[in-house]
């Protein structure tokens, strides 16, 4: 199998935290035919082979797009891991990984390819990138579109509302996949288009803040997946300043609570939720069981007060032990000094008892 090398120059740079293509690259005139690994970096760690052409040079996605593609992962024996029919992200993206970023640059419109590589551009130098990918796994990927990204500034208040719902929605897939962080990344980005829309924009204030409390109610579920409590807290605060009467909010604030030992604030909370909806059945069972726990917890505390004195006369015991330890070796000795009386005590009535015996015997003979 004949494989192709790209170029003898090094072929990417690092700017910042982002991989960058760098031009030698781009331009080089050198690509295989169908059905032969290109290696890109000339060192074997990362291959790619065209399944089926797309567009020319002219259709590359350039860095700072937004591309969408359809990517299957499989392991080496053909065993399908999982598919994105259509997932989309900023080429260069930090948090994707290095291999799809590189290999995106020089791909035209429509391309279908196989992508091989190792751990260093499936995981970059510092690991948990996305999307995951097993060890011993190829890409297939299909470059679908690439759009450049939008200049927020020059967006309406409509058009703004409306990318922040898309990130939000990508978040809502990461999230369904058990990727939280990229799913709070999403979220984030979301809340930030919204905060660009100007307040005096009042016909769009209302739809802004509902967009906006969905991503810090969805941020908050993510951040109790993650075990980030306090963050949580802090998301469900911002959500219900916007909407106090947000049902979710006080959910998810309510779990976060109990989480947290806070029983009583936990169940004060959900019971402010059920007097919004009192037929809201996961908050009530949710409110039942914090109540539950809550009961034992004071039982149990109540107990401990009830009887304390076996407690505190075992404590007691231990101390003046350790206080005193001369005590409990005389006690020892004198123990076993009148085990040793007794003994010998015994010992001597037999004795007796023996001799009286043997006079007894001589005096009949």
């Amino acid at each position: 199998m004949v494989v192709y090398q790209s170029s003898d120059s090094v072929p990417v740079m690092k700017s910042g935290k982002e991989i960058v293509m760098d031009q030698s690259m781009r331009e080089t005139d050198l690509q295989p035919p169908t059905g032969e690994w290109l290696d890109i970096f000339g060192n074997g760690r990362l291959k790619k082979k065209v399944l089926q052409p797309g567009g020319g040079r002219d259709s590359w996605p350039h860095h700072g797009q937004i591309v969408k593609i359809h990517l299957k992962t499989r392991l080496l024996d053909g065993t399908l891991v999982e598919e994105l029919p259509e997932f989309s992200f900023t080429l260069g993206d930090e948090k994707v990984i290095p291999a799809l970023n590189v290999a995106l640059q020089i791909m035209g419109m429509g391309e279908k390819a196989i992508i091989q590589t190792d751990g260093r551009y499936e995981y970059g130098t510092r690991g948990n990138l996305y999307p995951e990918t097993p060890l011993k796994a190829e890409l297939e990927v299909k470059l679908l579109e690439a759009t450049d990204a939008p200049d927020l500034k020059l967006l309406s208040p409509t058009e703004k509302i409306a990318l922040a719902t898309c990130k939000r929605e990508q978040g809502n897939v990461l999230y369904q996949r058990g990727a939280y962080d990229y799913a709070i990344h999403k979220y984030d980005t979301a809340l930030q288009i919204t905060k660009s829309i100007s307040k005096d924009d009042i016909s769009s204030q209302e739809e802004m803040m509902e967009v906006q409390v969905k991503c810090l109610n969805n941020m908050a579920a993510s951040m109790l997946k993650l075990e980030h409590y306090d963050e949580a807290l802090q998301c469900c605060n911002s959500a219900l300043i916007c909407q106090p009467e947000n049902v979710k909010a006080l959910f998810h604030m309510g779990k976060v609570l109990a989480l947290q030992d806070k029983y009583s604030e936990a169940i004060q909370t959900l019971c402010k939720a059920l007097e919004l909806e009192p037929r809201n059945n996961t908050v009530s069972t949710m409110m039942k069981k914090h109540r539950e726990h809550e009961a034992a917890k004071q039982a149990m505390d109540e107990k401990m007060l009830e009887n304390p004195s076996s407690t505190h006369k075992h404590q007691a015991m231990d101390d003046k032990m350790l206080e005193n330890p001369s005590s409990t070796h005389k006690h020892q000795a004198k123990s076993a000094w009148g085990l040793s009386w007794k003994w010998l005590l015994g010992a001597t009535v037999v004795a007796i008892g023996v001799i009286a015996l043997s006079v007894a015997i001589y005096a009949r003979k």
